[in-house]
């Protein structure tokens, strides 16, 4: 039998959100940041405003979780355009996903704490 594996869907995790789509922001993935799924968390680089996976070590504000990220993207080659929750949010814990340096518990509870900083509330 052939077994498939699906990805996930865009907004997947999105559990609640504030009306009008307030909650997002079409915001600038930079590139070299490789192909990314819906639900990665991501940080603001500080000197150009556009964002990367978040990371658990950093000064150029790649170190700070401040979105999700709903569609995924390919940013491997260029920058990329794309809508993100920012604020006043609700998302599935268990549908985020993070950079390759958060990767303990720890970590995890971390960046969480960061996004609640900016209203987007891990459940």
């Amino acid at each position: 039998m052939t077994v498939f594996t699906r990805g996930r869907n865009a907004c997947e995790g999105l559990l609640s959100e504030q009306e009008f789509y307030y909650s997002r922001d079409e915001i600038t993935i930079l590139s070299g940041s490789g192909v990314l799924v819906p639900g990665t968390v991501l940080a603001k680089v500080t000197a150009s405003g556009k964002y990367v996976p978040s990371a658990a070590t950093g000064s150029d504000g790649s170190q700070t979780a401040v979105a999700v990220l709903l569609y995924g993207v390919d940013a491997t080659s260029a920058d990329v355009k794309v809508a993100a929750i920012t604020r006043d949010a609700q998302w599935n814990v268990n549908t985020l996903t993070y950079g390759s340096t958060v990767n303990d518990s720890t970590k995890k509870a971390a960046a969480r704490a960061q996004l609640a900083a900016v209203g987007i509330i891990t459940r």
